[in-house]
């Protein structure tokens, strides 16, 4: 039988074949704790299925993935494991009409955040576990039908050690020493969970009254490791989630289905957020130890709403396989943002979506990995590769399209309809389609064959051409497309034209919402308006394109980007900018430029961070080598000043320093974070927490100025499990060859360290400014890939084949390398190709940037 990647075609075979009732789920994790004599540490899990077969006789399989099968009970007959059990999968012969398998195994606590992660906190010796599963690994916990057409209800009890608390879906109680869980509505397998622990723990309650009357009581939790207790902010917490169930009520008009709502923070968490119903799971990340923006205060608020939002799209209504997985993830992102802007206290969180968040969106819609946002998943390893920029954030900007398309009122009408019509069920495209039709008026068919089922990002440029008074004589869009996705969309948009006033400031003085369609839009509306200064093609943010600029609007931007006064049209700007830098079309150093000009009067802290990070890859990837150095010294210059003339105890200050620190590379720059880590040295307003102290020591140890006496130090004042994620990383990245092989022999050649060290580790590894320190590992990269593959969780493979491929080996030879793997692998992993495929393009991205920085520094 095939292995562990379940396909497609398997699964739709399996849904025609079977029909599931319930699942009672026993799980004894009493050996979470204790010894476990050098074995690795299992626990028993004893799986109940009732289910249909709608051709007796037939012969399907069950999914499991365990060291060990005790027994096996299929309709009353004991079943050889041996026989029945491969290690991934337990085949089904003879199948009955009505049917009841018993699984009784052993299965392994996890330590890459696959199945049921086992986690033990150096601080205090506690041990917490919870379960992650998307898009297949409830399979490593329980024996199920892993797919999520096939949903059920469930019902779990859990075994624990003394002491500890157990949480899963449904509300549960411990009745002589196990935990019972109400049971389930039917949900599909990747959207259970368990929890369990000493967890510290937090409640509250929600009410509402519906429109027949009754209240709707909702018990709240919140939850994390008891080391985190001091910094866990639950208050805020609670509030976000209180705006957005108020919010979600009176746009979706269908009561929260799924009793309690939980929130766990858990260790190690390898994603942002999971959106299991009754108990969501998120990174512990989200626990603020020091001093944070209030960026990282929205980016957590957004989580929570998406998280939230896909109780309805994803969990209450669910794609049939993952080929539409953006019927629920486009639509939580979208709704994540509008949520944020519509019921919490970031009301300007569409500024953040059009920087941060379409930036992702844009460079995965240029690698030659880009798909459609309704895309084609063979099976589960294609599944784990599109939780992607795609499927999140330009399916969530052309949502944001669509609302401009159909309009807002006949949208949510959509999504209620198309609730209330397919709860507890599954979905495909048309289903919604169907919907949207139906509350519109539109022919959604056109619409979804330009924006779902096609791919690609359309650029669209102002043409202006003036009259002899200097009045708009013409002004047209005009659209493009890459000739590898030739597609031209229809485009509902905002042009806006801005004018310098007479105090200087850059603002807007006419728009015009129109429809862009074909090559060349001509829009009459304008004829006659003041020649602008500036010309913003897609003002608002309406659409999903690519910015550019005519030149007079360029040439605006270069000297006045700081005097536009609208925060998302200046956000637009950078991001537009930015595009053009990532696309060899204005060079790295005229960027950074930019960013030392103009970086210092922006308002929005978001924004802001986002050009420290912007800046950093602009210097790092695509600036000439020759030009690094000198590139360096005037961003750490330009930090330090910004950092000095900031506001004391501003965000600004925070973001500057973190910024300094991660450009300081002069001898005068690293003393000064020395000095500040000392304490020999302050910058008013500026507290050194903990967090800041690990950002100062990473370049410090990449510098070689950290030794690792240094860093032991530093843990023995935090010695906590972020503390040790930090020193890991920081030794890591020390400048030495040694060094760097036990870094790598970790990482490739050892499984013993746990995900997130294994991150940690990568990310200490590669080092922009130890180029020639870590040249030696290109070739073994592409020597160890299959192995790494073969051997390794997919997890960790992505994360060791993503974060070691040797990116700053900057240079034409590591190109050839590449495409000489690729060449010679054709038949390796399709997912592991698209991985190296998409690192391949980075690459050659950077060459031909780097080649345009050297261009202009040719032509000064």
């Amino acid at each position: 039988m095939p292995g562990e990647n379940l396909s497609r075609d398997e699964a739709r075979e399996r849904a025609a074949l079977l029909s599931v009732d319930g699942y009672d789920v026993a799980l004894d994790l009493r050996s979470a704790v204790g010894g476990s004599d050098g074995e690795p540490r299992t626990f028993r899990s004893v799986t109940t299925i009732r289910f249909r077969c709608a051709e007796p006789g037939a012969t399907s399989f069950a999914d499991l993935i365990a060291p060990s099968v005790t027994s096996v009970t299929l309709n009353g007959r004991d079943l050889d494991p041996g026989e029945v059990f491969d290690g991934t999968r337990i085949a089904l012969t003879d199948l009955a009409a009505d049917n009841e398998l018993i699984v009784d195994a052993q299965c392994a606590y996890s330590r890459t955040g696959e199945g049921l992660h086992r986690f033990v906190d150096p601080e205090d010796g506690e041990v917490y576990l919870y379960t992650q599963y998307e898009p297949a690994d409830s399979r490593r916990v329980f024996a199920n039908f892993e797919q999520p057409d096939l949903k059920a209800p469930y019902r779990f009890e859990v075994r624990a050690p003394e002491g500890w608390t157990v949480w899963s879906n449904g509300a549960g109680e411990l009745t002589d020493g196990v935990w019972r869980f109400a049971e389930t509505k039917p949900i599909s397998t990747y959207i259970t969970c368990v929890v369990a622990g000493p967890y510290h723990y937090v409640t509250d309650s929600y009410e509402r009254v519906l429109e027949d009357g009754s209240t709707l009581e909702i018990p709240l939790g919140a939850m994390c490791r008891k080391g985190l207790a001091p910094y866990f902010d639950a208050d805020d917490v609670f509030l976000i989630t209180k705006q957005g169930l108020d919010f979600f009520h009176e746009n979706f008009d269908y009561p929260y289905p799924f009793g309690k709502y939980d929130q766990a923070f858990v260790p190690e968490y390898n994603l942002g957020a999971m959106e299991n119903p009754g108990l969501v799971t998120f990174r512990e990340e989200y626990i603020f130890r020091g001093k944070v923006t209030q960026a990282s205060y929205e980016a957590r608020a957004n989580v929570i709403l998406h998280e939230m939002a896909h109780m309805w799209f994803g969990d209450l209504v669910t794609m049939v396989w993952w080929d539409d997985l953006w019927l629920k993830e486009s639509f939580a992102d979208f709704m994540g943002t509008f949520g944020n802007v519509g019921a919490t206290r970031f009301k300007d969180a569409w500024t953040t979506f059009a920087n941060r968040r379409k930036a992702w969106a844009y460079r995965a819609d240029q690698l030659p990995s880009t798909h459609p946002i309704t895309a084609d998943i063979r099976d589960l390893q294609d599944a784990k590769l599109n939780f992607d920029g795609i499927t999140y954030a330009k399916g969530a900007s052309v949502l944001k399209q669509l609302v401009a398309y159909v309009g807002q009122d006949a949208f949510l009408e959509g999504a209620r309809r198309y609730f209330k019509r397919h709860a507890y069920g599954n979905t495909r495209l048309a289903d919604l389609l169907s919907v949207l039709g139906e509350t519109s008026g539109r022919d959604m068919s056109a619409w979804s064959r330009s924006w779902l089922q096609t791919a690609g990002v359309n650029s669209l440029t102002p043409q202006v051409l003036l009259d002899d008074e200097g009045r708009i004589a013409e002004l047209a869009v005009v659209q493009e497309a890459p000739e590898s996705h030739p597609e031209l969309r229809p485009h509902r948009v905002k042009v806006g034209l801005y004018r310098l006033g007479d105090g200087g400031a850059l603002e807007r003085y006419r728009s015009v919402e129109v429809d862009v369609e074909g090559p060349r839009t001509v829009l009459p509306e304008l004829v006659g308006a003041e020649a602008p200064d500036l010309v913003l093609v897609n003002d608002d943010d309406l659409t999903y394109c690519k910015i550019r600029f005519d030149e007079t609007s360029l040439a605006t931007l270069r000297e006045h980007l700081g005097d536009l006064t609208d925060p998302l049209a200046r956000a637009l700007c950078w991001s537009a900018l930015w595009n053009l830098t990532r696309d060899g079309l204005l060079p790295a150093r005229e960027f950074t430029a930019l960013v030392l000009r103009f970086a210092g009067r922006e308002s929005d802290i978001g924004v802001l961070q986002m050009l420290h990070a912007w800046a950093g890859t602009a210097l790092e990837r695509y600036a000439a080598p020759e030009w690094r150095s000198t590139g360096g010294e005037l961003l750490a210059r330009g930090a330090l000043k910004e950092l000095r003339a900031a506001g004391p105890g501003s965000e600004q200050q925070l973001a500057w320093a973190r910024f300094f620190a991660t450009v300081a590379s002069g001898p005068a720059d690293l003393a000064l974070l020395k000095e500040l880590l000392d304490g020999t040295e302050t910058v008013e307003g500026l507290a050194l927490d903990q967090e800041l102290r690990w950002a100062f020591l990473e370049p410090l140890a990449a510098h070689g100025v950290a030794d690792e006496e240094m860093l032991a130090a530093e843990l023995a004042r935090d010695d906590t499990a972020s503390g040790k994620r930090h020193q890991v990383r920081c030794l890591a990245a020390r400048p030495s060859a040694a060094v760097k092989a036990q870094a790598w022999a970790q990482v490739v050649e050892s499984d013993a360290l746990s995900n997130a060290l294994v991150e940690a580790t990568i990310a200490g590894f590669g080092q922009p400014g130890q180029r020639e320190l870590t040249a030696p590992y290109a070739e073994k990269y592409f020597a160890v890939l299959e192995r790494v593959w073969r051997e390794r969780s997919i997890q960790i493979a992505m994360h060791i084949v993503s974060g070691l491929f040797p990116a700053y080996q900057d240079r034409p030879g590591t190109l050839a390398a590449t495409d000489a793997w690729l060449a010679e692998h054709a038949d390796a992993a399709p997912a592991l190709r698209r991985l190296v495929l998409e690192a391949r393009d980075d690459l050659a991205r950077a060459l031909r940037a780097q080649e345009c920085d050297a261009d202009a520094r040719s032509l000064a």
